[in-house]
């Protein structure tokens, strides 16, 4: 007992904020399965899957984008859920048309039965969800918009979300599954490989001794008795790597790899044609420091151009300097294979989320798997965006009442949405009747 009191405030000493400021998707509660989302100092990412973040920080999407306020985590000392506020299903903006909702909810169903999936045994939404079922079996898996949205004014109450300071309007980006060329097998062409969780890492939740630590983790190796920091990018990817054997497929390019990353999850192209879905296991607990930030404050680009693609044609530029860029990240993610035949990448739910139908939200604000009502636009533009959506992932840069990462899918299309994407946006959550706030 001991010794596990001290392994935990050695932990402690050792920094929390390496856990709760990292921009890796840490999931609270996560399976062993997540992965999907992506973090960084922005933002993909979690505490959630990956490193669930949006793209790198800083990028700059237009000259006139929203100039939007994100609350620090550490000022967000207030009860769970306790920004929602109640709301009338005429105030939700999209669906308080007197002739139709602005969205196709039943594009939104499968979503919501994918959350069903993991919430049906939980006290709180074990009524809802079979009233789902029982809609799904009474109009052959096929429910209209119409019966949807009586099946929902019926059994669910809406909340409007708020940020700590009582605006109602906040931060909305996008992140996306790349799909990457790779191969099971080691060869000049294919280098890079992606690991599979390290056997000595440890990982240490802090909650249970501090409950304001909630959804806090830290995570190290052990030398003898004592927890020290993991290793950090620079060593895992040397040569003599110290988890050299915990390799299961190769990446053809290191920058896919670091941006894969980035974002959680993705598609790994193989030359037979095949199609391995990867998926965030584990991180390194060391904080993430934006490439693309610090390439600007070099001079090497502008805020105009440090995207992904600004970024990628800058390591096309300089290769010889592309290590040492990358090094200067010491945050690294561990995948894991996931099952074939998946519709998309686990979330910190723990099950499949749909393109353009699942959000990363903050927990403690958000309940995961709740339906939750996005009203804000297009990326880098004007154009309504209003839609049914489902809360199912997490991510280390997404936190506050109204933040959201909006899940556009897999391939290049999506990933260019999700690069351009940094708009206002309301949220309305909706909630069991007999999901009773404190």
């Amino acid at each position: 007992m001991i010794k596990k009191i001290t392994l935990l405030f050695v932990a402690i000493w050792l920094g929390v904020s390496l856990s709760s400021c990292s921009a890796i998707n840490l999931k609270p509660n996560e399976p062993v399965v997540s992965s999907a989302k992506c973090n960084c100092d922005a933002n993909k990412s979690t505490d959630n899957p990956p490193e669930k973040c949006t793209l790198p920080a800083p990028i700059s999407k237009s000259a006139t984008e929203p100039k939007i306020a994100e609350p620090k985590p550490a000022e967000l000392k207030v009860a769970d859920y306790s920004l929602l506020k109640p709301a009338r299903w005429e105030d939700v903006d999209g669906l308080n048309q007197r002739t139709s909702p602005e969205d196709n909810l039943s594009l939104a169903w499968p979503a919501w039965m994918q959350s069903c999936a993991a919430l049906a045994n939980k006290p709180l939404w074990q009524r809802v969800c079979a009233e789902a079922n029982q809609l799904n079996s009474q109009t052959m898996n096929k429910p209209d918009t119409e019966a949807i949205l009586t099946y929902f004014k019926q059994n669910f109450s809406v909340y409007k979300t708020t940020n700590i300071d009582g605006a109602d309007t906040g931060l909305i980006t996008g992140y996306y599954e790349p799909v990457i060329k790779g191969s099971r097998i080691k060869s000049a062409k294919y280098s890079n490989p992606l690991y599979a969780t390290p056997t000595d890492l440890v990982t240490v939740e802090l909650d249970s001794l501090f409950p304001d630590l909630k959804y806090k983790r830290v995570r190290g190796r052990l030398v003898g008795n004592k927890l020290v920091p993991y290793y950090n990018r620079a060593e895992i990817e040397a040569d003599n790597s110290p988890i050299k054997g915990r390799e299961f497929i190769y990446i053809d390019d290191i920058i896919d790899v670091f941006f894969l990353q980035i974002q959680g999850s993705g598609l790994v192209q193989l030359d037979s044609g095949e199609q391995v879905h990867v998926g965030y296991a584990d991180q390194n607990g060391h904080a993430y420091n934006s490439i693309g930030r610090l390439l600007i404050e070099r001079g090497e680009l502008t805020s105009a151009n440090a995207s992904m693609n600004g970024i990628k044609n800058w390591v096309k530029n300089n290769p010889s300097k592309l290590r040492e860029l990358l090094n200067n990240n010491p945050s690294y993610v561990f995948f894991r294979e996931l099952p074939a035949g998946l519709p998309g990448p686990l979330g910190a739910l723990g099950v499949p989320i749909l393109a353009e139908r699942a959000v990363a939200v903050d927990p403690k604000f958000v309940p995961l798997g709740a339906p939750v009502f996005l009203a804000t636009t297009e990326p880098n533009s004007t154009k309504p965006l209003k839609r049914l959506m489902m809360a199912q992932d997490t991510g280390g840069a997404i936190k506050g009442g109204i933040r959201a990462d909006f899940f556009w899918g897999a391939g290049a299309d999506a990933g260019a949405k999700a690069g351009a994407m940094k708009q206002a946006g309301k949220i309305w959550v909706l909630l069991p009747k007999e999901f009773v706030l404190k």
